[in-house]
């Protein structure tokens, strides 16, 4: 599958030539114009990378980024700016930027830029994240708490650690032998329905639609996928 890239920048020009630079060279290419566009687009969807403009109408990269990381998209950024300070990149950096690019800079520069992440991207593994956020509903796995819409939701102890489970591995599929072996260190037994009957209870509880997930999906045949 190629990899997906969100590119958030306001000069129409670079992201015309950013965008057939990169699907030239197979990524898929998504955008944004302005810093609430490419941080809701950030939220919503998953992407292997972000190139992310700090000089944004309505929200400036690092605020992005920053929002992105407070929310715990781990996904790799690597932020554009027409700055030479040191300290903008110092800034970006500890908000949580994996790279930092100045314009002008030379295509070629990019793309080795880009391959990079992508590949440091490959190797590891997501972090455990403490807190969560995903459309209305925030948790903080630590506290065991949830809220939906700002509400309280009770979640027993295995449904909070099958959604602890599911969000560390967000974007991959999880077989239901991997989720019994870890989250209720059962030996393969795959006539149980007991991980079925959680992703149902946590469907009802967290889904806005749970006969329509968004975000606790099936993979019909292999296991469940969480989508932030």
């Amino acid at each position: 599958m190629n990899s997906r890239i969100l590119l958030v920048e306001d000069e129409p020009g670079l992201v015309l030539t950013l965008s057939d630079l990169l699907e030239s060279e197979g990524y898929e290419v998504d955008t944004a114009t302005d810093g609430p566009k490419g941080l809701a687009k950030g939220l919503d969807n998953r992407y292997d990378l972000i190139i992310l403009d700090v000089m944004l109408p309505g929200k400036n990269g690092f605020d992005v980024c920053r929002d992105l990381r407070q929310n715990g998209r781990d996904t790799a950024i690597l932020m554009l700016t027409a700055k030479t300070q040191v300290m903008d990149k110092v800034v970006g950096l500890k908000l949580g930027a994996d790279d930092y690019l100045t314009k002008p800079f030379d295509p070629s520069e990019l793309l080795a830029r880009v391959e990079a992440l992508l590949r440091r991207v490959s190797k590891e593994n997501l972090i455990s994240v403490t807190r969560f956020e995903f459309a209305n509903v925030s948790v903080n796995f630590d506290k065991a708490e949830v809220l939906k819409d700002g509400h309280p939701v009770s979640l027993a102890g295995k449904e909070l650690q099958l959604l602890r489970y599911l969000v560390d591995h967000r974007g991959k599929v999880i077989s239901r032998e991997e989720l019994l072996k870890n989250v209720w260190e059962y030996q393969c037994d795959t006539s149980t329905r007991t991980v079925d009957v959680h992703v149902a209870w946590l469907r009802q509880k967290l889904e806005e639609q749970p006969q329509f997930p968004r975000h606790i999906l099936t993979v019909r045949g292999s296991g469940y996928r969480f989508s932030p």
